[in-house]
């Protein structure tokens, strides 16, 4: 395996000059690194973004090396037994053999309920479940989590461990511009039915949003816990309890209410994680 520095000098030379490349002349030197960094992402050795020293960084050589994987492959038949596909990535769990029919499931850990798919270049960790949905190439799903039924994790999304997307959730895929912040949903956070989660939002550690919650990085986020308003826009704190809201706008037509988002509570550190999910549900009559 090539070092990771040596891997993103090639793809950040590559990505230069992408718009003379092709499937028909792309050179083995750089297909093999394109491949070495799919399989960085799908086995978890590397993600498109960490966390360091307490902020997020943004590893863009591997969302490039993510785009140039497009420009480098043609469209094939993909052969998933009840049905076929065509596309130019092939899925994170289809056997490369016979030999090793199954064996990518049975060691990898996770609970793969039909018809969820999963594309090769995402990371889906041990103990996580995959109800029937969605998991895009630049994905990672750390232990724990639960993707619910029809819920959708986006190109290069970062989701942390022990988190709760309900069904029908859509969290929106960030590829381009490379240096672009994916959607991020840190550990132990709750998002209710049909949230909808895109433009490189980042939800905090332990936050719970209700259902019908819908973020991008221009919707505010307005804290109503205190005195005064307080905004956010893109960030949900962690802890935050969020429900969907409105606020006025003045235009030459008259006064109409725009979406936003309100942190109307706190989810408490003093209990167990799971009682205390429970006990804020309750409290604040939240949807899910």
């Amino acid at each position: 395996m090539t070092d990771q520095t040596t891997l993103a000098a090639t793809i950040d030379e590559a990505f230069e000059r992408r718009a003379d490349i092709t499937a028909k002349n792309a050179p083995p030197s750089l297909r093999h690194a394109i491949e070495e960094c799919i399989e960085l992402l799908d086995s978890g050795q590397a993600r498109v973004a960490e966390k360091k020293a307490g902020e997020w960084i943004v590893n863009a050589w591997l969302k490039k090396a993510v785009l140039l994987y497009f420009r480098t492959h043609d469209n094939q038949v993909i052969d998933a037994g009840y049905t076929r596909f065509f596309d130019k990535v092939p899925l994170k769990y289809a056997a490369r053999s016979q030999a090793d029919e199954g064996e990518s499931l049975r060691t990898g850990g996770a609970r793969v309920v039909p018809p969820a798919i999963a594309r090769r270049g995402s990371y889906v960790a041990a103990n996580t479940v995959l109800m029937p949905s969605y998991v895009n190439i630049g994905a990672y799903v750390d232990s724990g989590t639960m993707v619910d039924t029809w819920a959708t994790v986006g190109s290069c999304a970062q989701i942390g461990a022990d988190v709760h997307l309900a069904g029908g959730v859509g969290i929106g895929g960030v590829l381009e511009p490379p240096q672009a912040a994916p959607v991020i949903v840190e550990d132990g956070a709750f998002l209710g039915s049909r949230c909808i989660v895109t433009e490189g939002v980042r939800i905090g550690a332990g936050a719970v949003l209700s259902a019908n919650v819908s973020l991008t990085a221009s919707v505010p986020i307005i804290d109503v816990t205190g005195a005064e308003p307080v905004e956010h826009r893109g960030v949900v704190p962690p802890r935050a309890v969020v429900v969907p809201g409105t606020r006025p706008r003045q235009f030459p037509a008259g006064t109409y209410q725009l979406d936003c988002a309100l942190i109307i509570g706190w989810r408490r550190e003093s209990h167990d994680e799971r009682l205390s999910l429970n006990d804020v549900l309750r409290e604040f009559e939240i949807a899910v």
